[in-house]
């Protein structure tokens, strides 16, 4: 079925209100249009490009929430965060992240990504990794995205640890795994601290 501009617009609009992650290209082929469509559709309605969508929805979130380190020290965009509990970042992997030489993306980046996520999540003004259990699961190649997720798994008050599981996938599949152990100075409890 074939929509009007003005019809298309207004999906548009919705499509990107109810989800405002999702890419030109991901639009493009809901619509059944050029990714130049979406992106002139796009202008005409002032709707920003996703980069600056994932920026203003994570500062509207975010601000003042992260304790540990500041937000644009996070590697990827934290899109969501509850201290203590969970959180998501997303990166998209770019030119800088491969190697030249077959489109894979450095190890090192999706750590980054893993490692800050983990540090982010945590509820207290000093967060340092103490020890990394990572597992790369597949290569991860320029172009996508991965959508890391964090969840915190284990508070130990005793020794001032914290057990942070990071999960990083492309789409639905798994492409890192990591368990994180945390050191923070500040694991007092509200009955601790009376």
């Amino acid at each position: 079925m074939k929509r009007t501009k003005k019809e298309r617009q207004l999906q548009l609009q919705e499509t990107i209100a109810h989800n405002p992650f999702i890419t030109d290209e991901e639009l493009a082929e809901h619509f059944q249009v050029s990714v130049q469509t979406i992106r002139l559709d796009r202008m005409e309605l002032s709707i920003p490009e996703l980069r600056e969508r994932i920026k203003h929805v994570a500062e509207k979130k975010l601000t003042n929430e992260v304790r540990s380190l500041p937000i644009e020290e996070v590697i990827g965009d934290v899109i969501d965060i509850e201290l203590d509990k969970s959180a998501i970042s997303i990166f998209d992997v770019k030119r800088e992240h491969v190697f030249v030489r077959n489109g894979i993306a450095r190890g090192h980046h999706l750590f980054a990504q893993a490692n800050s996520l983990a540090v982010a999540v945590i509820n207290d003004e000093l967060a340092l990794t103490a020890k990394a259990n990572i597992r790369f699961k597949r290569s991860v190649r320029e172009g996508e995205r991965v959508v890391a997720k964090a969840k915190v798994l284990d508070v130990k008050a005793a020794n001032e640890r914290t057990i942070v599981e990071v999960n990083s996938y492309v789409g639905q599949e798994l492409v890192f795994r990591g368990e994180f152990t945390m050191y923070r100075s500040n694991t007092q409890t509200e009955d601790e601290g009376q």
